[in-house]
């Protein structure tokens, strides 16, 4: 299949447009005493809310007007095939279990895939009014109309690296041994950032960020994002990480190294 890739300018306005009426449905709701969030879990808890199905549905709806050629690969609705061989891959609300406690630390997730990698990622927080854009020649952070370029630390040693991830228990036991080895070698480990940890290394204030049982749509804005800015982004053996699973970002190729060492002398199944 030939691909016609849509100019970075025709992306970027997509993207933006995007954002836009999703931050519509998220802000509406946000912090509001009528936000209801219904668990998908049968054991623990993974909300999902009003607003998170609302954003998704007004970001497929500027899809399906401009770019109904391209596929969707979305957290809320089933995945819709496209025959442009391009792919949307939008999760509406990254971080929903922040975004029901009142914490802006949760995001929109907006991504342009060609078949074979993200080329571009958007990270949106409308709360803050971060717009955090990577790929197609664009590393920037909007905030007030006034765009801020995105390049990551020079850290290249563990002993100087701030790491994140999600949850202290990151995921298996194991996952959380292979974590826990590398957190342990660094200066700062924190948590509970979401989506938000990967800007923040995009954005040049944290090195590290490992994490376990992605979805796609989890993971590839941010992926497109780091190394936009100029970091590293696989899976904990080196590997694509774009379909989801494990992931290790890193501000430098020397910290990804020193981190990639540790993480691969794990076994994990």
């Amino acid at each position: 299949m030939t691909k016609t890739i849509p100019t970075a300018d025709t992306v970027l306005s997509l993207a933006y447009q995007m954002a836009d009426v999703a931050s519509v449905e998220t802000l509406k709701w946000f912090r509001t005493p009528t936000l209801t969030a219904n668990n998908k879990l049968e054991v623990g808890f993974d909300p999902v809310t009003q607003a998170d199905r609302a954003a998704e549905q007004a970001m497929r709806a500027v899809l399906a007007i401009q770019r109904p050629q391209d596929a969707i690969i979305g957290e809320e609705e089933q995945n819709q095939d496209g025959t442009s061989g391009l792919a949307w891959v939008l999760d509406p609300i990254d971080g929903t279990r922040g975004y029901v406690s009142g914490t802006p630390t949760w995001g929109t997730l907006i991504a342009l895939n060609d078949g074979t990698a993200p080329i571009f990622g958007m990270i949106d927080q409308p709360y803050t009014g971060e717009r955090f854009v990577g790929g197609l020649g664009y590393a920037f952070m909007e905030r007030n109309g006034v765009q801020t370029p995105l390049v990551t630390r020079n850290t290249q040693i563990l002993s100087a690296a701030i790491i994140f991830t999600t949850y202290p228990e990151v995921g298996s036991d194991t996952e959380a041994d292979a974590f826990n080895k590398v957190a342990s070698a660094c200066k700062l480990v924190r948590y509970g950032m979401d989506c938000y940890a990967y800007a923040l290394l995009a954005a040049g204030h944290i090195d590290l960020v490992i994490e376990a049982g992605l979805e796609a749509y989890d993971i590839q804005a941010p992926i497109a994002l780091v190394r936009a800015a100029g970091g590293v982004a696989t899976d904990w053996r080196g590997g694509d990480p774009m379909n989801g699973g494990r992931c290790i970002c890193a501000a430098t190729p020397e910290l990804h190294k020193a981190a990639l060492e540790i993480l691969q002398q794990v076994p994990l199944d």
